[in-house]
């Protein structure tokens, strides 16, 4: 391995408040129909994520960081299914409200520039990339069912 690394940043402008985000952010059942069937979450720092973003590979991450509805930050747990790496490979998801929206930024980082971890890079790229709009569609949905976008 190089010992470099590389990443992704995907943003969706959300017409809903920040709880209305967060929610959907941290309870399984919300994750289970944006994200992927089955994903899990026990939403505290310390806590635990499990999901298939890329409808492959199943992932799990240790929660470091999380200050609700403001930031989530996932460490990707070792797994047999993936090639070996030193590096920490991260999914931080960060809110910010704007003038019109509620800004949602997912950074990816970490993924080794390796060959071994080309097709896994992309899927989650990609996978993210989906998982993202599906969120927007989600979350205005729900919004505009309880009347709580702002």
């Amino acid at each position: 391995m190089t010992g470099r690394t590389r990443g992704y940043a995907h943003r969706i402008d959300v017409t809903a408040s920040a709880p209305v985000v967060w929610v959907a952010l941290t309870t399984s059942a919300a994750l289970s129909r944006w994200c992927s069937a089955g994903a899990k979450i026990d939403a505290r720092q310390g806590g635990s994520f499990r999901a298939s973003v890329d409808r492959v590979t199943e992932f799990e991450a240790h929660i470091d960081v999380y200050n609700p509805p403001r930031r989530m930050r996932l460490i990707h747990l070792p797994s047999p299914d993936l090639p070996p790496t030193d590096s920490a490979v991260v999914d931080d998801f960060v809110l910010d409200a704007s003038r019109k929206a509620m800004v949602v930024r997912l950074l990816g980082s970490g993924i080794p520039v390796d060959s071994a971890w080309d097709a896994i890079y992309l899927r989650l790229r990609v996978g993210w990339e989906r998982a993202m709009a599906r969120l927007k569609v989600y979350v205005e949905r729900e919004a505009a069912g309880s009347g709580a976008s702002e």
